[in-house]
């Protein structure tokens, strides 16, 4: 297969333009079905659109891989779409269904298959992102939306490689509160964890622990990342409560834990204390995959977790979790999704 002449081995987590992206647009009320691919640029909207005005927009995240069968796959794809749903009718933006929006994506990247790095060089990172353009200077939805998806190749996402975070855990700032859009991928949630993620890694650390708003006796989550915490033979993550994004990584780790390493998974509230005793801790997303917790600082007092390395089980979770995405083993889910 083809490729563009990029610089493959140092390809790193950012913004590369492609050629192409797509282009839908929707009225409220009615149903997504308009739509076509346009050159890759910017988008010219008013200033007084609801988007920049008042956040009406929500957005998803996925990967398309160059795997070892040298060919093109995406990674559960249906699950992006239904958490796109979901959103979608959170936020009061027409609902996409499923078809549509696999459409949209898998045009998006046939047509950009040339800047998906080769096997073993990265990955495709695509971003359905769809949001109200209405001129407004009152608050209400919005009465004309546009979807956009693109995409870009990516390195890792972290630079020198997958090492064990430093993360505090802090009662100064809350991600989201219970009955909120905490569980949409709205693009307002991100703002709000852009001042305590500053100042954490301004202190040295590498993110913030967000604490449970309703009882800061427990954990919810990072800022762009699910949590889990590993107990003898028990993997724990927070409960989905309302102000918790369904994560696929999440979802994901979840069934390879319980299907094929035969852990005992428990979805409930993660109480600090069980967080910074636990022998191993983790994070989850699109992004940084399954990434270790190697140190938790709270209260001006550092736990180390485990022995502040790469755990046994992280490091398994990871690489099972990588090796279904490239297909280089058996994908016992039915989980991957060839274009």
């Amino acid at each position: 297969m083809k490729k563009q002449k990029l610089d493959w081995e140092n390809l790193e987590f950012k913004v590369y333009p492609t050629r192409s992206m797509w282009k839908g647009e929707c009225e409220i009320g009615k149903t997504w079905s308009k739509g076509e691919l346009i050159t890759y640029g910017t988008v010219e909207m008013s200033p007084a659109s609801s988007v920049l005005n008042y956040g009406q927009g929500v957005f998803e995240g996925m990967k398309a891989y160059h795997s070892a069968k040298d060919r093109i796959v995406l990674f559960r794809p249906d699950r992006n779409a239904n958490r796109m749903v979901q959103s979608t009718q959170r936020l009061c933006i027409p609902a996409m269904k499923e078809g549509y929006f696999l459409k949209a994506v898998t045009e998006t990247v046939k047509d950009n298959m040339d800047y998906i790095p080769p096997y073993g060089k990265g990955s495709m990172y695509i971003r359905p992102i769809t949001f109200g353009m209405t001129p407004s200077i009152s608050v209400g939805p919005a009465l004309d939306y546009i979807l956009i998806v693109f995409c870009s190749p990516v390195g890792s996402y972290f630079k020198s490689g997958v090492k064990p975070l430093h993360l505090l855990i802090s009662s100064k700032f809350h991600r989201a509160a219970p009955k909120g859009i905490g569980n949409a991928k709205a693009i307002g949630n991100y703002s709000a964890s852009l001042l305590p993620g500053s100042e954490a890694k301004s202190q040295g650390y590498n993110e913030v622990i967000y604490l449970k708003a309703s009882n800061e006796d427990y954990v919810e989550e990072m800022g762009a990342a699910n949590l889990f915490a590993l107990s003898g033979k028990t993997l724990k993550t927070p409960r989905l409560g309302g102000s918790i994004l369904p994560g696929v990584t999440r979802d994901s780790v979840i069934r390879i834990a319980s299907e094929m390493l035969g852990l005992q998974v428990e979805e409930g509230d993660l109480h600090v204390d069980e967080l910074l005793s636990a022998d191993e801790v983790f994070c989850t997303g699109t992004a940084v995959v399954v990434t270790p917790i190697g140190k938790v600082t709270k209260d001006g007092k550092e736990h180390s977790i485990g022995n502040g390395g790469f755990g046994a089980v992280t490091k398994t979770l990871r690489k099972t979790l990588l090796s279904i995405q490239y297909e280089e083993i058996d994908d016992p889910f039915n989980w991957i999704f060839p274009i």
